[in-house]
């Protein structure tokens, strides 16, 4: 069953018993509220669309200008939308067009007053009241009405005889000639501070159409009054801007006043709230469920304070991440994978000639005491990087972006990327020294001598480290590892607890937990009884250890 239209919404607000109210909105962000708040329907205020554009209401904004913010309303709120439509931007034939655009644009009904061209808001003083002729306004209703296509949609005439100062029966007559013209509804509008004129006024209606009141200078009545008066549709036409305009003074005052934000932090809505409000929700289960890979909310953090003597003297001024290759320098390659793969979040904690890392668009953290400290203690001063999904790179590794993108797809709370190609040759003992890679035993190794075809998630982690023996191994840890949030607080909690238990002991393949490395860390966490899923790899990534790694990549790599 299909919603009913907006125009049919407020037709029923009409024929109910009681009266309905109406908050008066500026932008669709006061629509939402009044929405939120309950109100029965939204009026789209000429003086408060004027009034956000920093401009009096006086016909200065174009129909165009009015009817964009009007739009944006109906877009934002399922309750109606009352256009108000002063006087309806010209003659008979330009409210014809009006009505075109409004209808168009999804409004419920638009409302029209009998002030001239350009008008002036009914409560500006010392300002001259001019109004048309009261046969003039009627055949802007009947052109209003004879344009309308939806028969529901609601045309409302507003008189301007009281704020005229031409007294009831003057507000009378032009309200039984609008009426008769086809009105479906007729504001009165008051500048009084009692309601007596009104209160005249619609003991002697004989209800042709419902009566519109806006109580905004006599604002003592209730809305339960003026319906026993028999007015139906009940206006708050601008009392949230204002209460806006003095919330945002007050609070900007302190603010200036004490330069911080925590001094209005008792007066703001917070940031969850805005983000519900404005639908962030919504956009992100859309996004998730509609959107391609390419965009990831995940921190990608780069430890990159070590110092590598086996590179000098490549390394004498500057640190390996900052080594060149064919034009760009390993770091600004890994970011460059990183952006290719949706990921734009990038922390670097730097330590050795930390000075000469100062790429832009990426937040760092300084260690320095890389001398005396292992990754572990560089990775934790990001700590508070990990309250959300994030990766951890080692700052001398090239990798082909398909291994990223494999990795992100990984629904484990702890993965790492894992090279089977580690048992197609034979390795040295030197080599082993020299390179002293970061080998992985897993509770299901690759058949030798046969092909394969790895999946997102391998075998769960048994053993990492560097001291393993080279023939146990079946497989190579290249230094890319992803937490999830979950995964994240594991590795929190078990950095913590073993602070507690190994404080300067040996800590696995470390001679203390400050001097431990990254995969001293997982170790840990598999002994703890966690799960390290095993993403596998094929090749595909270089590592920069020593002098003969940097030339294979001059040689290899675009």
């Amino acid at each position: 069953m299909s919603m009913p239209s907006a125009a049919a919404q407020l037709r029923t607000l009409l024929r109910r018993p009681g009266p309905a109210l109406v908050l008066g909105s500026h932008d669709a962000l006061s629509a939402k509220l009044a929405e939120e708040a309950g109100f029965d329907a939204v009026w789209a205020s000429g003086f408060g669309i004027s009034a956000v554009s920093a401009l009096p209401d006086a016909n200065i904004l174009t129909m165009s200008e009015t009817l964009d913010a009007v739009h944006r309303m109906v877009d934002a709120v399922q309750i109606p939308v009352i256009g108000d439509c002063d006087n309806g931007f010209g003659n008979a034939i330009n409210v014809m067009r009006t009505v075109a655009e409004y209808e168009r644009a999804g409004v419920a009904g638009i409302c029209i007053e009998d002030n001239i061209f350009p008008k002036r808001c009914s409560f500006y003083a010392g300002v001259r009241r001019e109004l048309v002729p009261a046969d003039e306004h009627a055949r802007k209703v009947q052109a209003a009405k004879a344009a309308q296509r939806d028969p529901d949609f609601v045309v409302i005439a507003r008189t301007e005889a009281f704020i005229a100062g031409w007294g009831t029966q003057e507000a009378l007559d032009r309200a039984r000639a609008y009426a008769d013209a086809g009105a479906d509804a007729v504001l009165v509008h008051s500048k009084l501070a009692t309601f007596d004129e009104l209160r005249e006024f619609a003991n002697a209606w004989d209800g042709r159409c419902p009566l519109v009141a806006v109580p905004t200078t006599y604002a003592g009545i209730t809305a339960d009054d003026l319906a026993a008066a028999g007015f139906k549709l009940v206006i708050f036409a601008n009392q949230a801007l204002r209460a806006a305009v003095k919330a945002m003074r007050s609070a900007l005052v302190t603010l200036k006043q004490e330069a911080r934000p925590a001094a209005v932090d008792d007066r703001i809505a917070t940031l969850p709230e805005i983000y519900e409000l404005v639908g962030v929700p919504d956009l992100q289960a859309n996004e998730q469920k509609f959107l391609l890979p390419g965009g990831h909310e995940v921190t990608a953090i780069i430890i990159a304070a070590g110092f590598e003597e086996s590179l000098l003297p490549l390394t004498e001024d500057r640190p390996k991440a900052m080594l060149e290759i064919k034009g760009q320098t390993i770091l600004e390659r890994q970011i460059h994978a990183l952006n290719e793969c949706g990921i734009k979040d990038i922390v670097v904690v730097r330590g050795y000639k930390k000075e000469q890392i100062n790429l832009p668009n990426v937040r760092y953290y300084d260690n320095d005491r890389f001398l005396d400290t292992g990754e572990i203690v560089s990775l934790f001063l990001a700590e508070r990087e990990m309250n959300r999904r994030f990766l951890f790179l080692y700052s001398d590794i090239i990798f082909d972006p398909s291994i990223l993108e494999k990795l992100l797809k990984s629904q484990a709370d702890i993965s790492i990327v894992v090279d089977r190609a580690w048992g197609d040759h034979p390795h040295t003992p030197e080599e082993l020294r020299s390179r002293k890679p970061d080998l992985v035993v897993t509770a299901q190794p690759p058949q030798k001598g046969y092909r394969f075809l790895p999946t997102v998630e391998g075998a769960a982690l048994v053993n990492i480290g560097r001291q393993l023996a080279a023939e146990t191994a079946d497989g190579e840890f290249i230094g890319l590892a992803m937490f999830s949030e979950e995964g994240a607080q594991l590795l929190r909690t078990v950095y913590r607890q073993s602070q507690q238990r190994f404080q300067s002991n040996a800590f696995h393949e470390a001679v203390s937990l400050k001097r431990a490395a990254f995969t001293d860390l997982l170790q840990e966490i598999v002994a703890c009884g966690g799960t390290v899923a095993c993403v596998d790899t094929y090749k595909g990534w270089l590592e920069i250890d020593t002098f003969e790694d940097y030339q294979r990549a001059w040689a290899k790599v675009k």
